[in-house]
């Protein structure tokens, strides 16, 4: 029996049906649970909402600090694009919303949790396996996967039987979903992959047709592998963040429009735009570029793709993320220095990068003269990796060059 469910709650369409669906179907308490990390959004209305819908109470926790401190600091530390292009904002925010929830339900004495997230979802194993994490025996509620409606058009049909007030319309349902990394788009009219989103949809970016017409230059200072300053002022995680989103905005930094491959095996359309973090992904890989030995660089490309796949798919508190961060942020202790980026119209240009850890030697790389290297040496270098090559060949030759593979 479900005595107390703490519900993960934005004031959204979902939750706000979630909250009158909940407490009339367990005939319990709901506890409804926002959590700020940084959407930009009235919570207080939010909290208010929700006690007004039914919540018989409503808290409001500020998790920006820990949300880009703990989650998406060590995520760009990663070089982490999920499919080689999503910044994962949405996906790094799930699992700080459910350690936060379920801080609240100890907190509550509550017995289970809810969320709003849809069964054809990635949020629903995202929340629903941090909080298996947090606390195995968890009583978990997804209303998506059990009530009556059918569609987004129904939930609105039951707002309007109860009162209860939202923003979505039938006409636009889409979906969004803002934090300090970015903001994301889907459903709805964004469903048909071949039209193109509206341009007053997009909150956090200029149209790049709209940008300044004069280019801007910064400069981001890392820190073992972590933006620390811009244009030589120090700023904490987020209010780097809320910087670094205004600068790139501004100038149309950081929009991605994806056809990206489920978790749960379908296909799906976002839209996105994280002006902040495409800054930083562009300056650490610039910095790196000089910081990191090859074998380090590549290997760490070599993770990269696996470690974007473990947060997007909602792992991110299993001991294969935890053991990848580990050797990831050892990697990052060497990445410290300075990138100068141009930003115009929606396109980044390295100009110019330096570290006092620099790998980069001019008197090696130079054309000209020089004392530390011997051009000889790489005849020697060149037979040796040519060797197994030069055996094939001569093997194919006395074959009649008939092998086959």
């Amino acid at each position: 029996m479900v005595r107390k469910v703490v519900l993960a709650y934005s004031g959204g369409l979902d939750t706000s049906v979630a909250v009158r669906w909940i407490a009339e179907r367990y005939k319990c308490e709901v506890v409804c649970y926002c959590a700020d990390v940084g959407q930009a959004e009235d919570l207080e209305g939010a909290r208010q909402k929700a006690l007004a819908v039914g919540a018989s109470k409503a808290v409001v926790a500020d998790l920006r600090l820990e949300f880009v401190r703990d989650y998406v600091w060590p995520a760009l530390r990663a070089g982490a694009l999920y499919e080689q292009i999503y910044l994962l904002g949405t996906s790094l925010a799930r699992p700080c919303i459910g350690k936060g929830l379920m801080d609240a339900a100890d907190a509550e004495g509550a017995d289970a949790i809810g969320h709003g997230a849809t069964g054809k979802g990635n949020d629903q194993v995202r929340f629903e396996l941090a909080a298996y994490h947090f606390r195995p025996g968890i009583k978990i509620i997804a209303p998506w996967r059990e009530w009556e409606f059918k569609g987004r058009k129904e939930l609105i049909d039951y707002t309007k039987q109860h009162d209860i007030p939202i923003e979505a319309t039938a006409d636009k349902p889409y979906s969004v979903d803002r934090n300090l990394l970015h903001t994301s788009y889907e459903g709805g009219v964004l469903e048909d992959p071949w039209k193109e989103p509206d341009p007053a949809m997009f909150q956090l970016t200029r149209d790049p047709r709209q940008a300044p017409d004069e280019p801007r230059t910064i400069e981001l200072e890392l820190e073992q592998g972590n933006v620390v300053a811009v244009d030589g002022q120090r700023l904490g995680p987020v209010e780097m963040l809320a910087r670094l989103n205004q600068i790139g905005g501004e100038h149309g930094i950081g929009r991605v429009d994806l056809v990206e491959n489920r978790y749960v095996g379908m296909k799906s359309r976002g839209v996105y735009e994280t002006p902040g973090g495409s800054l930083i992904h562009a300056a650490r890989a610039a910095v790196e570029s000089l910081t990191l030995d090859r074998e380090l660089l590549r290997l760490r490309h070599d993770l990269m793709p696996r470690y974007a796949a473990l947060v997007y798919n909602g792992f991110w508190f299993a001991p294969e993320r935890e053991a990848l961060q580990r050797m990831i942020d050892d990697i990052a202790q060497a990445i410290t220095g300075t990138a100068r980026l141009r930003l115009y119209k929606g396109s980044i240009t390295t100009l110019g990068r330096k570290s006092p850890r620099s790998l980069y030697r001019p008197d090696i790389v130079t054309f000209e003269e020089d004392t530390v290297y011997d051009q000889r040496d790489a005849q020697g270098f060149i037979r040796l990796n040519a060797l197994r090559l030069r055996i094939r060949s001569e093997l194919d030759r006395r074959s009649g060059g008939d092998r086959k593979d």
